[in-house]
């Protein structure tokens, strides 16, 4: 089958749809000094004389496994989706539904009692409205891959630019790197408290980590089909949890602290409740590659929107009477004091064994979580740059999910702190990066169609200097508002203590992105 896409070649062995695999002969790239020819395949390898045969041989042994997906950030052409479905529609609402109801969410609904000393009512105020910020803004970014067929990281290019793109790309790749890392403590911590301290954590968080690694290493067809039915067991262990631990929130929690105090907290809380799910809209896209082109963008942004609010609103609330309980149950401060996990292994407080099982089926629920941060950071490693991408990207899953595996277990003991400084990367340039694609889609590509043929000639992509510099300034106000542990920036001193730096970064680029762009249209046209 004759490839229509000029910039790569598919390889569809092991891809949901296809077990076919694609090969053609392309020439060597210019000043390589060789003439002999190479093999493309879809995950952007090129087979040649430079790879040694043994190797070659090996990774054609691991690709060619049932279900496998050999593919890495190369285009799915249109004649290479799945046909449309109801289930796939479907499929949409669980991934994010699944992976979201997990208990590393869980415990960022925790900080608005327990860290910036919030009542239940503020708290769940704050959470509603920041998670609806958060997920409409992922959601957004989730349309491209239909039409496209390209990965997020790759779609940005047609935004950004295809260097300056890159940047985002990195960022992702360590905002993914960190959010599991947090997933492999609290799933540590769980299990460790489940056994009552007879496992440690760090042999937890090993078992959690060798699960992930082995389904995001096959790919898309076993990672769509875990996801689609790991959310069950883990719903009905929350609905328990919420059975047996609900009589204990503290619902007339009142907030503490002056007016300026309790506002500085309430806007910290609410921008914290949109990261989280805010931190996928750099990812959103990877996962939808295979849909037909004509997809609904609408049935997507809705579809996308409601698995991320409905999972995030529910466990934060969890989180949130977990952490008002927690002010005022002496049980379950000291459970705190010990680990986030063992606070919620508490909840679970006079169910005996039973407990202890639902308890286990939380800590496992965080893997459906970790997977698909591994499978995009393992993309994001091959957008970087031609090297990269010469590494298969099941090569590139094992060494994302090598270390974030020694980062948790560095880590394992400082969880509040690993989090707090986390949270900077956690939301402040995703939002802003959000904020460019937004413009640039709005303002100057509105009737304009993208050749998502082209997402590697870069005589075709934008420069990108508008959306760099625009970039760094979102960066600068989003310094000047930030507040951190490690550091507080003038201005959100200024704010009374309220961590501003996700809004003064979206108004800094919100402010100077269209004039440059339309200055760097005038004089380059692109």
């Amino acid at each position: 089958m004759a490839s229509s896409d000029p910039a790569a070649v598919d390889l569809e062995k092991g891809s949901p749809e296809s077990a076919v695999q694609v090969l053609t002969t392309t020439s060597s790239p210019p000043g390589s000094g060789s003439g002999s020819p190479t093999v493309t395949t879809s995950n952007g390898t090129e087979k040649g004389s430079s790879i040694l045969p043994a190797l070659r041989r090996i990774n054609d042994r691991i690709e060619s496994l049932d279900g496998f997906e050999a593919r890495g950030i190369t285009r799915v052409l249109p004649s290479e989706r799945q046909p449309a479905s109801v289930l796939a529609d479907l499929q949409v609402f669980i991934l994010w539904f699944g992976a979201n109801i997990s208990a590393n969410n869980m415990a960022a609904g925790l900080f608005g009692p327990l860290l910036f000393g919030l009542g239940f009512k503020d708290s769940v105020i704050c959470a509603i409205f920041g998670c609806l910020l958060g997920s409409a803004s992922t959601a957004y970014m989730a349309v491209w891959g239909p039409p496209s067929g390209n990965r997020t990281m790759v779609v940005l290019r047609y935004f950004m630019g295809y260097w300056p793109s890159k940047l985002p790309c990195f960022l992702n790749i360590v905002l993914m790197v960190g959010y599991i890392t947090l997933n492999f403590i609290i799933s540590g911590q769980i299990l460790s408290a489940v056994s009552g301290g007879t496992m440690t954590i760090a042999v937890g968080i090993v078992v959690v980590a060798i699960v992930c690694w082995f389904v995001a290493v096959f790919g898309m067809f076993v990672f769509h089909t875990y996801e689609r039915y790991a959310w069950i067991p883990q719903l009905l262990a929350l609905f328990v949890l919420i059975g047996c631990a609900g009589p204990h929130f503290d619902t007339s929690l009142e907030s503490t602290g002056d007016s300026i105090t309790l506002a500085a907290n309430r806007l910290s809380f609410l921008s914290l409740c949109l990261y989280v799910p805010n931190s996928w809209a750099a990812a959103a896209s990877d996962f939808y590659v295979y849909y037909p082109e004509t997809t609904s963008r609408r049935k997507i942004f809705f579809l996308t929107f409601m698995g991320l609010f409905v999972s995030f609103t529910l466990v934060y609330m969890i989180g949130i009477g977990l952490g008002s309980g927690a002010v005022s149950n002496p049980a379950w401060a000291d459970a705190f004091a010990v680990s986030t996990g063992a606070l919620v292994v508490e909840g679970f407080d006079g169910l005996a064994g039973f407990g202890k099982l639902c308890g286990v089926i939380i800590a496992l629920g965080i893997i459906a979580n970790s997977i698909p941060g591994a499978y995009s950071a393992a993309l994001g490693c091959q957008v970087m740059g031609r090297y990269g991408k010469a590494v298969p990207r099941w090569v590139w899953t094992c060494v994302i999910v090598v270390i974030e595996l020694a980062c948790a277990l560095a880590g394992r003991d400082n969880l509040a702190v690993v989090f707090t400084n986390f949270l900077a990367l956690m939301g402040y340039w995703v939002e802003v990066m959000i904020f460019i694609v937004v413009m640039e889609h709005v303002l100057f590509r509105r009737n304009k169609e993208f050749d998502w043929a082209r997402w590697e000639d870069k005589k075709y992509l934008p420069i990108g200097l508008a959306a760099l510099v625009a970039f760094l300034l979102g960066w600068v106000g989003a310094i000047l508002g930030m507040y951190q542990a490690w550091y507080v920036g003038p201005l959100a001193e200024k704010a009374g203590g309220s961590d501003i730096g996700l809004w003064l970064g979206c108004g800094f680029a919100l402010v100077s992105y269209p004039p440059l762009r339309w200055l760097e249209l005038k004089k380059f046209g692109r």
